[in-house]
C-alpha cells in the first residue's frame, strides 16, 4: 500500500470509527499546523459522513514553547473564557472533538514546571463542564497520532529525520491496523473482543485488584456496582458508538479512591507536559500518594502530583496484555496513547463517572461517598512487563488469576 492510500485509510477510520460522525454533527478538530494533508482528509470525509460544521484549531508546538519560554508570569495563571465556551457549547449540542496528537515529548523540558503547572491550574475550573461532559461520554471525541520530526527522531534516533518519520507512520499505521485489508471493519471486530473481556471481569465484581511484578507490590479497591469499560464507548446523547482512543487495547475501571495500598514502579517512560519523567516509583496509604521517586524528571512528577488533592489518589486503572500489537512492535513510542496501550497502566488523578453505575447522574458529594476520585488532572502512567501477575480478590477472600508473565488468564 502507499502512503497516500494508507492515509486515506487512516482518515476514513477516524471519522467512520473513532468519531462516528452522525449526520448534522459539528466536528472540532485540534490539528497541527505540520498534517494539512491528513486534517484536510478528515474534513472531507467528516462532510460526506453528514457532518454539518468542520472547524479546525490549528497548533504550532513552536509557537507553544515560545509562549512558555517569552510570556510574563501573569499569563499562566489566565485562561480564555471564549474558549471554554466554545467547547461547552460544542459538548452541549452534541459534536464531536479530535485531537491530533503529534507533540515533540521534551518539547518544554528547558520551561519552569511551576510556568506549566500555573497554566493547567488556570484551565482546571474553566474546563469542568467540558472535562464532564467527555467522561460522562454525553458527547463525541477521539484522541489520535501522527508524527512531528522531533517525535520521531525521539522514537527512532538512529535514523535521518525524513527516514524517522516515515518509519513513525508505518509503526502508527500497523498499530492502528491501518495495514488490514478492511481496517474498519477490523476495528469493529477488535471492539468485539474487549467488549467480551469486559463483560467478563463486570460479571465477576472482583473487591480487590493484586499486582506482583519487580518493583511492585500494590493492591487497589474497587468500588461497589462498578463498571468495566473500554474499546467503543457509546454516546450518551444520541445512543451511537465511538473510539475515544485509536488506537486502544485496554479494558479500565475507576478504583475506589480510598482504597489503593502498595508501591508501583514504572516500566516506561511518561511524556507529561513536554517533559519526560522515566524510572519512576509511587507508594500509596490509603488510596493517597506518600511518597515518589523519579530518577528523571522528578520536578515534573511532583508538580504533577501536587497539582491538586485530587492528583494524589488514582482515577483509573487498566488491563493491556502484553501481546499486543503495539507491545510487539518493541518500541517505545514516548507518547501515552500507544505506551498506555503497550501495558497495563494506572492513571493519578479524575475518575470516570461512567465506571460505576448511576455515576453520571450522581453529585459530587455521591460520586465521592462512593469512592470516584476528582482532579484537574488525569494522566496515565504505565507499570505493566511480561513479569506481571495479577489477581482478582473476591469480597469472600478467595483470589481469582486475571492476568500470568502479562497476559490474559482467562
Amino acid at each position: 500500500m502507499t502512503f497516500e492510500s494508507n492515509l486515506d485509510k487512516y482518515a476514513e477510520l477516524i471519522v467512520r470509527v473513532g468519531l462516528n460522525i452522525q449526520t448534522g454533527q459539528t466536528l472540532w478538530i485540534n490539528a497541527p499546523i505540520l498534517h494539512p494533508g491528513l486534517v484536510r482528509l478528515i474534513s472531507r470525509k467528516a462532510y460526506e459522513a453528514g457532518a454539518k460544521h468542520v472547524h479546525i484549531e490549528w497548533q504550532d508546538e513552536i509557537c507553544t514553547q515560545i509562549r512558555y519560554s517569552c510570556a510574563p508570569d501573569e499569563a499562566f495563571h489566565e485562561y480564555p473564557s471564549w474558549r471554554a465556551q466554545a467547547l461547552d457549547e460544542l459538548a452541549n449540542n452534541n459534536g464531536a472533538y479530535l485531537w491530533i496528537d503529534a507533540d515533540d515529548p521534551e518539547l518544554l523540558k528547558d520551561i519552569d514546571p511551576g510556568r506549566i503547572s500555573a497554566n493547567s491550574k488556570a484551565a482546571g475550573p474553566k474546563l469542568v463542564k467540558w472535562r464532564e461532559s467527555m467522561s460522562a461520554y454525553k458527547m463525541t471525541w477521539s484522541i489520535i497520532a501522527a508524527p512531528s520530526p522531533a517525535w520521531a527522531k525521539k522514537v527512532f534516533p538512529h535514523l535521518e529525520e525524513d527516514a524517522a518519520i516515515s518509519a513513525l507512520w508505518d509503526a502508527i499505521f500497523q498499530a492502528t491496523r491501518i495495514d488490514q485489508e478492511n481496517p474498519v471493519q477490523t476495528w469493529k471486530d477488535h471492539n468485539e473482543t474487549l467488549r467480551t473481556k469486559r463483560e467478563q471481569l463486570n460479571e465477576k465484581q472482583f473487591y480487590k485488584i493484586h499486582y506482583r511484578a519487580p518493583g511492585t507490590e500494590l493492591t487497589v479497591e474497587l468500588p461497589n456496582n462498578h463498571i468495566w469499560r473500554g474499546g467503543s464507548a457509546t454516546n450518551g446523547t444520541g445512543n451511537f458508538d465511538f473510539n475515544p482512543n485509536i488506537p486502544t487495547e485496554e479494558v479500565f475501571i475507576s478504583p475506589n479512591k480510598r482504597g489503593t495500598q502498595g508501591t508501583v514502579r514504572s516500566t516506561k517512560p511518561l511524556s507529561y507536559q513536554g517533559n519526560l519523567i522515566n524510572n519512576f516509583t509511587i507508594t500509596f496509604d490509603n488510596g493517597r500518594v506518600v511518597d515518589y521517586t523519579a530518577e528523571q524528571g522528578f520536578e515534573s512528577l511532583k508538580a504533577m502530583i501536587e497539582m491538586d488533592e485530587g492528583a494524589h489518589y488514582l482515577g483509573e486503572i487498566a488491563l493491556v496484555p502484553h501481546l499486543s500489537p503495539i507491545s510487539n512492535s518493541n518500541l517505545i513510542f514516548f507518547n501515552t496513547l500507544y505506551d498506555e496501550n503497550a501495558s497495563n497502566h494506572l492513571a493519578l488523578g479524575r475518575a470516570f463517572t461512567t465506571c460505576i453505575e448511576g455515576g453520571s447522574s450522581m453529585s459530587k458529594e455521591e460520586q465521592e461517598k462512593a469512592g470516584l476520585n476528582d482532579s484537574l488532572i488525569h494522566v496515565d502512567f504505565m507499570i505493566g512487563s511480561d513479569e506481571m501477575d495479577i489477581d482478582g480478590e473476591y469480597a469472600d477472600g478467595s483470589m481469582e488469576p486475571i492476568f500470568r508473565n502479562g497476559n490474559w488468564a482467562f
